[in-house]
């Protein structure tokens, strides 16, 4: 579940794994809120995210892309250890360092073979 925190951000919170990402679809609803060519950024904060898997982080990366598509910048905050680790064991440090990057192989990968 998502709870907006404001116009420039939002609060992710719950399971984004296999079993709860049909939870975490109303998530890409506030992307018609979001005004095209804003160049601003939108904070995304992890903290209450209870626990994430590969399937979670594919679903968060599109959404964060649609983000961007839409002209704001998104920006992870707040990332529990647990979600950090699950990152870094997963080879994905780089899909969530710098956004506005190309996407890196690894993110293609992961995409393509979900």
């Amino acid at each position: 579940m998502a709870h907006y925190t404001n116009e420039t951000g939002i609060t992710l919170t719950g399971h984004w794994n296999l079993s709860g990402l049909v939870h975490q679809i109303e998530s890409l609803s506030m992307l018609h809120k979001l005004e095209h060519g804003l160049e601003k950024l939108f904070r995304i904060d992890c903290s209450e995210i209870n626990s994430v898997d590969r399937s979670g982080l594919q679903f968060l990366y599109v959404w964060m892309q649609c983000i961007s598509m839409r002209g704001a910048k998104p920006e992870l905050v707040n990332l529990p250890e647990a979600m950090q680790q699950t990152i870094k064991s997963l080879g994905l440090e780089n899909c969530f360092s710098d956004f506005n990057k190309d996407v890196p192989d690894s993110c293609i990968n992961l995409v393509r073979n979900k």
